[in-house]
């Protein structure tokens, strides 16, 4: 996990020095530029003056998770790269490649992207190919940015779950407050999307949507496969110590069962106390027999909080800073328990049927998964990157949105019953029938942030709209 960011103009080192400054908080593990001037890697960032000049570049400020701790990208030869989040398949893919005469210089799964995108240039296909291809061929959560010295190319994994921002004038970074920092727009690079950077401007093509994966399945066929896949997606995700995310409903406790097969796991969740949240959380870890840590905030810790949770979600939306106080307190407690690496059941409802509005309309499903990417991932990510702990999803692999897309949605809603092939499995898999039957409040319901944060924007005399727009003004010298 890190920041990426870059640019294309005359008199490049102030606008790159502001840009680490504003983004370092998502990798403070070592910086790394390359410019056509020069390259500066340290693990230093008081050398920020060091860095070299140019009228192109990428950097990176890392945060390690995967690979190597001593290797800072970019990486560099006929092209750079740079990459934040994790390819799963690394290790397959070194093989294959390596079978194929490519040699690498580390171990760090994001050389394996670039070692790809050559292999596949040098096979005939031009960039929009290669890059289509690379897609088909990763399984990761990834946003990337390379370079050929005179364009550089944008693009995010067909989920969307790294944030990934660009400006008309040529720059790019993981948040759009680094983009800010520099005076420049911030557009989202799509989910699946490659944009080229130029002198010209900039220009995006969507490569890959993730409609392209449903496949016709059986009912029998889906619930075979949805336990495959799942146990597989959650497998990969998991290292030698895993936190979960925990509310104490269906998609988290699953998840946490699956990754107690593979890893030491942590139960991690936060709520107002008396909250269903806190409650079910406590009773869903004694059920499972794993450790539970909680945050239980007050109205006093809500208030304190909204300032660093609006940083991090770069917008006045008062449903995602609801949602945000209870992520912010439970990553903040990952982090300050050393647990950098944490798994959420996020995606679950938009792939089977979880909301209620579903009943009444269940082709919202494909649409809300459709705009998941920079609705609530991107939220997600930079909520976590604020505490140096990274977010993965396991319901969100290719391969589960593929079986999820095939499944006839009377599977998912079954008489009245949301995610119900989600629950048949779940019971399948040996989680406790309690949990498996609960219906869960939406987070900012279920924590009592919502409830906190209305009594505080009351006692101001506003609106919980005008309360969030306001700290967003504050916050960022705006309005």
């Amino acid at each position: 996990m890190c920041l990426i960011a870059g640019g294309i103009g005359e008199s490049l080192k102030d606008r790159f020095m502001r840009m680490i400054i504003s983004g370092k908080h998502r990798g403070e593990d070592s910086l790394g530029v390359w410019t056509d001037e020069g390259v500066f890697k340290s693990g230093d960032f008081s050398h920020l003056s060091e860095i070299p000049g140019g009228k192109i570049g990428l950097l990176q400020c890392r945060l390690a998770m995967t690979g190597s701790s001593s290797y800072t990208q970019p990486f560099y030869n006929d092209l750079a790269l740079v990459h934040n989040g994790e390819i799963y398949n690394h290790g397959h893919l070194r093989a294959y490649l390596e079978g194929k005469g490519v040699s690498f210089e580390t171990d760090v799964d994001s050389e394996v992207i670039l070692r790809l995108i050559e292999h596949l240039l040098e096979g005939g296909l031009d960039v929009w190919g290669a890059v289509r291809k690379a897609m088909t061929m990763l399984e990761g959560d990834y946003a990337v940015a390379f370079s050929d010295g005179e364009r550089i190319y944008l693009f995010r994994d067909p989920i969307g779950v790294r944030p990934l921002y660009y400006s008309p004038s040529g720059f790019f970074a993981s948040e759009k407050k680094v983009l800010w920092a520099i005076g420049e727009e911030a557009i989202p690079v799509r989910p699946g999307e490659l944009v080229v950077i130029s002198h010209r401007g900039a220009e995006g093509r969507r490569l890959f949507t993730i409609t392209e994966l449903r496949r016709d399945l059986t009912p029998e066929r889906a619930k075979r496969a949805l336990m495959n896949v799942l146990e597989h997606a959650v497998r990969v995700r998991t290292g030698k110590r895993t936190g979960i995310l925990f509310s104490g409903g269906l998609d988290s406790s699953l998840i946490a069962l699956l990754a107690s097969h593979h890893s030491d796991v942590i139960l991690y969740t936060s709520g107002a106390e008396s909250s269903p949240d806190l409650e079910w959380a406590r009773k869903a870890s004694e059920l499972l027999g794993l450790p539970l840590k909680e945050y239980v905030f007050d109205i006093d810790d809500v208030r304190d909080a909204v300032p660093r949770v609006v940083f991090a979600i770069e917008e006045p939306n008062p449903m995602n800073l609801a949602i945000g106080v209870p992520l912010y307190f439970s990553t903040r407690l990952a982090s300050k328990d050393g647990c950098r690496l944490l798994l959420s059941g996020q995606g679950a409802d938009e792939l089977f049927g979880g909301y209620a509005k579903y009943l009444r309309n269940p082709t919202l499903m494909e649409n809300d998964l459709l705009e998941l990417g920079e609705k609530n991932l991107a939220r997600d990510d930079k909520i976590a990157m604020i505490n140096s702990v990274e977010g993965r999803v396991p319901f969100l692999d290719l391969a589960v949105v593929s079986v999820a897309l095939g499944t006839p949605v009377g599977l998912k809603i079954e008489n009245g019953t949301r995610k119900a092939i989600l629950r048949k499995v779940a019971l399948e898999l040996g989680l406790p029938k309690e949990i498996a039957e609960r219906e869960k409040k939406a987070a900012q319901y279920g924590s009592h942030a919502q409830k906190l944060l209305e009594k505080l924007a009351k006692g101001e005399g506003l609106t919980l709209s005008e309360y969030a727009q306001r700290a967003f003004n504050e916050v960022f010298k705006r309005g």
